[in-house]
């Protein structure tokens, strides 16, 4: 192929609309394809030409979060005004600002960038793969390596990479909410459509972004990235992730701090220049007042907590794909949950053949069984690659060594599918007459056949009441048929049923007690039948709320299955679709749902959750949907999860809780003084100074550790508590700072660089050792133990503060020297305190308002754009540049090109 060929065929993009109107082989030819696909060569030039199949990028930008540092009005307020400081002669006091700033803009920087170097770790541990077609063979390909031309099969779960025009379809529905808002699913067949046809219409099509319902297809790319339609939307929104409750709760705070910053600062701006004290003076004072007040290094403490997390959990084998499923993990209060290794031990085994009546033996139903599977019979002795665990159970059992595959010929099969529930093949043995063999659920089974008698009935219900898995098999004979459809399921003669045994977990009862305690609420989605998951329900002590079939859910509208599928336990033998149609009323109902599946059936139910979960060991339909990867599947891995989860959003709430009492306090002390005082009773630099210090001590509260009552519930922000806190803590902390003023004023007669230094340090005292307090509910030390990270930072910091006033450089910050007896004052006066504040801690607390734990409020819907976000980062590249409407060249990383071209 010639540069020429290739730059030719680049050039021309194909919109998707045109492709729906075109037969296979005319989109084939177009884009320089076959049916084969590409070659690994035309791949990677076209890679190298137009750019990876992303919208996102997830490298790391330094440039970015420097710059997202300058973003808050008040520091580039500050900047300006240190400027005409400097200019207007005020040098020093200049500097002494321009350097905190430079510190604390350093710290903010340097715990933002680390938390997106870890979220950048995040997308390199976890690859979303696609199966492709390339130099005639099946690979398995990033789906940010795929291009226009390359061929690719999908199947049912699966989000489709790109925009692609179908070749070939079987039973092929796909949910195409995320584009069309349409809740029904859209069928799909290759035929081509009327030119003018709406997006919604084209149904030779399928569209990046949505996810396969049922069947399975076969199909070309024809945009990636940016070109295609779901990337288009994606790029709309931008890179950055939108807001979680989590973050909205931040936002609303900052809102709520940003509120008392302007009408303090407006009022001491006006005091001043009434009190006919020097313009900038005024309004540097102003401005450090509204820093000083406002918690600036919140948003690295939330992301040095998110990227501890992350830590934490790797370490307990819980693996995040983004920083925010730390947080969608603690908020989880509904777990959703198949029974198949997580209840159970998932090592399936065949205990025996129960045939239905004296002419069939136990080897010819164990035969008939092994013929009912969709496997190679000379392979399924040597490998469970393709079997479902039951078949896998069976083919490893004692009788299936004596089965003799060449005596067989399989002529057709009807592959399981969830809708019907059964497996179907059309056999015969030695060149005799042709046989249908059919192997499923046993409802759907005897519903083919004959009036089902009172003993095998008993039979069966015998086997469920045990907790035993049944499958039933029937056969009829289908002589002159060499090909069966679904049609030709009927008049069969039951043979009778195979059962196996699945045990529950040693581990899983203490497990489901665990999330019981943290007020999770766990129920059983599985496709088998009702007894036996209540059996196992039963021998796990789970007090069940009531089991719904699959047949209950059809029958039930949406509101009526919202109300019933909250208090239910077991929902049995459910499709993939009614998994995910329940999932989808829990989280309408109110409550953050979680939803744990490793099967391809479970990739619709994991789409649609807040929180999807799978495992390690998981198919990768069902990895890719997820967005938590347990190593080992167990629910007390995933308990510890969500106590992460909580743990961080505990620790963020100290640090908001610091920033609403002390804070508050000192800087309503500094108003109030400023206005009283003949002097400032802190310089601006010194205020600055005093708040760097005090959030620098903070930054150890994302490791602190967190009281188990803390736990027991999810928490959400509540603006109402966070005000009544503040306005009871704030000015129990400005009695303190008027008692230190009235002492350095009428007994040791301070000049105004003693009473600062004085004020310095007992405000940097006070405000850094409450932490102790506040962090717990309960008696600090003695009751809660803070962190050593924790304790070391905060007598850090008060050491820190002692010694500058005493240091050379107190003349240059602008504070004189202390007496001695001030220490022993001040000492009394931080014991009085912390205990004053003890007191007052545990009267708020008792109040019925702030009892833990705190009830939920509201129903929380997440907009249409958190999905659309959650669903785009999985194209990530490490470098992007994917502008609709124009080619781009971006070049991935020389390691990737190689393995690309390989």
């Amino acid at each position: 192929m010639s540069d020429l060929n290739v730059q030719e065929r680049h050039s021309t993009q194909l919109p998707i609309t045109e492709a729906a109107c075109l037969q296979p082989d005319q989109v084939l030819e177009h884009l320089g394809s076959s049916p084969a696909g590409l070659t690994n060569q035309e791949a990677a030039e076209r890679l190298e030409e137009l750019g990876p199949n992303a919208v996102r990028t997830h490298r790391a930008n330094g440039w970015a979060v420097l710059g997202r540092q300058f973003a808050s009005p008040i520091l580039i307020l500050l900047i300006i005004t240190a400027g005409l400081s400097l200019f207007l002669g005020d040098a020093t006091n200049s500097i002494v600002i321009g350097v905190i700033l430079l510190v604390s803009v350093g710290l903010g920087f340097t715990n933002e960038f680390r938390a997106e170097r870890a979220s950048e770790a995040l997308h390199s541990r976890v690859t979303h793969r696609a199966v492709v077609l390339r130099d005639g063979t099946t690979q398995d390909v990033d789906v940010t390596a795929l291009v226009p031309g390359d061929v690719v099969h999908l199947s049912l779960g699966a989000i489709i990479p790109a925009d692609i025009r179908l070749l070939s379809t079987k039973n092929l529905l796909c949910d195409e909410s995320i584009l069309t808002g349409e809740s029904l699913p859209a069928g799909k067949d290759p035929a081509a459509v009327a030119t003018g046809s709406s997006l919604g219409d084209l149904a030779s099509c399928v569209f990046m972004g949505t996810v396969i319902q049922s069947g399975g297809c076969t199909g070309v790319v024809v945009a990636t990235g940016g070109r295609a339609e779901f990337g288009r939307i994606a790029l709309g929104l931008g890179e950055r992730q939108p807001q979680t409750e989590f973050q909205l709760g931040l936002k609303r705070f900052s809102f709520l701090l940003l509120q008392v910053a302007i009408g303090l600062t407006t009022l001491i701006f006006i005091a001043n220049l009434l009190l006919h004290r020097p313009l900038i003076e005024s309004l540097l004072f102003s401005l450090a007042i509204a820093v000083g007040i406002t918690p600036q290094l919140l948003p690295a403490v939330v992301s040095t907590s998110l990227a501890t997390g992350t830590r934490q959990l790797a370490r307990r084998k819980v693996l995040v794909k983004r920083l925010v499923c730390i947080e969608d993990l603690g908020d989880m209060d509904i777990l959703v949950t198949d029974k198949t290794g997580t209840l159970t031990e998932g090592r399936i085994s065949f205990t025996g053949a129960l045939p239905a009546s004296p002419e069939v033996s136990d080897v010819e139903l164990l035969t008939l069984g092994l013929l009912a599977t969709e496997t190679d019979y000379s392979e399924a002795k040597q490998s469970a690659a393709g079997q479902n665990p039951l078949d896998a159970a069976l083919w490893e059992s004692a009788g299936a060594n004596a089965f003799d595959p060449a005596r067989f010929e399989r002529l057709d099969l009807i592959d399981f599918d969830h809708q019907r529930r059964r497996t179907s093949v059309l056999v015969r043995e030695a060149g005799g007459p042709a046989r249908l063999v059919t192997k499923g659920a046993p409802e759907d089974v005897l519903a083919l056949c004959g009036p089902t008698s009172p003993a095998v009935q008993a039979m069966l219900d015998e086997q469920f009441d045990a907790g035993s898995r049944v499958v039933a098999v029937a056969t009829r004979p289908a002589a002159g048929l060499s090909r069966i459809t679904p049609d030709d399921e009927k008049d069969l003669v039951l043979a009778g049923f195979l059962v196996f045994l699945d045990r529950p977990k040693a581990n899983a009862k203490e497990s489901l007690e665990r999330l019981a305690t943290l007020g999770i609420s766990v129920k059983i989605a599985t496709g088998d039948n009702a007894k036996v998951a209540e059996k196992v329900c039963s021998e796990l002590g789970v007090l069940s709320g009531g089991t719904l079939t699959g047949a209950d859910v059809d029958a039930l509208s949406d509101t009526e299955l919202a109300a019933t599928a909250r208090e239910a336990t077991i929902f049995a033998r459910v499709s993939p679709e009614q998994k995910a149609r329940i999932i989808t009323l829990l989280r309408q109902s109110g409550g953050a749902v979680g939803f744990m599946g490793d099967g391809v059936n479970d990739a619709l139910a994991l789409h649609k959750a807040d929180i999807g979960i799978s495992v390690d060991s998981a198919t990768d339909v069902a990895k890719d949907a997820a967005d938590v990867v347990l190593l080992e599947k167990d629910l007390g891995v995933l308990a510890e999860g969500v106590m992460e989860g909580r743990r961080i959003f505990a620790n963020t709430i100290k640090y908001v809780l610091m920033g609403t009492s002390s804070n508050f306090g000192n800087m309503f002390s500094a108003a109030t003084a400023s206005v009283v005082l003949s002097f400032l009773p802190m310089l601006p630099g010194q205020i600055l100074l005093n708040n760097l210090l005090y959030d620098s001590g903070q930054l150890a509260i994302p490791g602190d550790r967190v009281d188990k009552e803390q736990l027991l519930a999810p928490s959400h922000w509540n603006i109402a508590f966070i005000r009544r806190f503040m306005f009871l803590f704030g000015p129990i902390s400005s009695i303190f700072d008027f008692a230190t003023f009235a002492l350095m004023l009428f007994v040791f007669n301070a000049v105004p660089g003693e009473f600062r230094a004085g004020w310095f340090i007992e405000s940097i005292a006070t405000q850094t050792l409450i932490i102790f307090a506040i962090r717990t509910r309960r008696v600090p030390f003695f009751r809660s133990r803070p962190s050593a990270g924790l304790l070391s930072a905060s007598l850090g910091v008060v050491a820190a503060g002692i010694f500058l006033p005493l240091s050379p450089l107190a003349g240059v910050l602008g504070f004189d020297p202390l007496p001695v007896p001030f220490f022993l004052a001040v000492l009394g006066m931080i014991v009085v305190y912390m205990v004053m504040v003890e007191f007052a801690k545990q009267w708020f607390f008792a109040r019925a308002a702030q009892q833990l734990p705190e009830i939920p409020t509201p129903v929380r819907r997440r907009p249409d754009t958190h999905h659309i976000s959650r669903r785009a980062s999985r194209f990530s590249a490490p470098v992007v540049a994917v502008v609709p409407g124009r080619p781009v060249r971006p070049r991935l990383p020389a390691r990737r090109r190689r393995k690309v071209a390989a």
